[in-house]
């Protein structure tokens, strides 16, 4: 995982967001980009990409990003990164590589929108979906930033 701050030009007009650009650290190639919104307290989770890198900003609105590495191969593997993301406060670019479980939630009491530029096109085929409440990601989206009980 990699987190870049992003630059923003704003004056009393609004604002410019860069997101990503061809000379940005962790780019490869360009497969495509979209938005997600995301209501209040809603939850889209889980979900994992065997080939895809994505990367993620908020511009509008606040989400928390939780990603879970079960990586048999990782030095992180178990480790749960969950991080705070969207304006004025934490407008980051995080780069998701293959194989990280990740979810996210609206936490503002308005909608909030995700990009994703990823460095592939969309493939059912290279992903995959749990349930947000899957029991073998030790994070519940009921109790916000604790962990699951390891019996549950």
């Amino acid at each position: 995982m990699l987190i870049s701050p992003l630059n923003e030009i704003s004056d009393n007009r609004g604002a410019v967001l860069h997101m990503m650009r061809s000379d940005t650290e962790g780019f490869t190639q360009f497969g495509e980009c979209y938005f997600s919104e995301i209501l209040p307290g809603a939850v889209k989770a889980w979900k994992k990409h065997t080939l895809q890198t994505q990367n993620l900003a908020v511009p509008v609105g606040s989400v928390q990003l939780v990603m879970y590495d079960n990586r048999q191969s990782s030095p992180t593997k178990g480790q749960l990164s969950i991080l705070e993301l969207g304006r004025p406060h934490a407008y980051l670019r995080v780069t998701i590589p293959p194989g990280i479980w990740y979810g996210f939630t609206c936490t503002g009491a308005t909608p909030a929108l995700l990009a994703n530029c990823t460095d592939l096109p969309h493939s059912k085929t290279e992903s995959e979906i749990l349930a947000s409440d899957d029991i073998s990601i030790p994070y519940s989206w009921n109790t916000p930033d604790v962990k699951k009980n390891d019996n549950s």
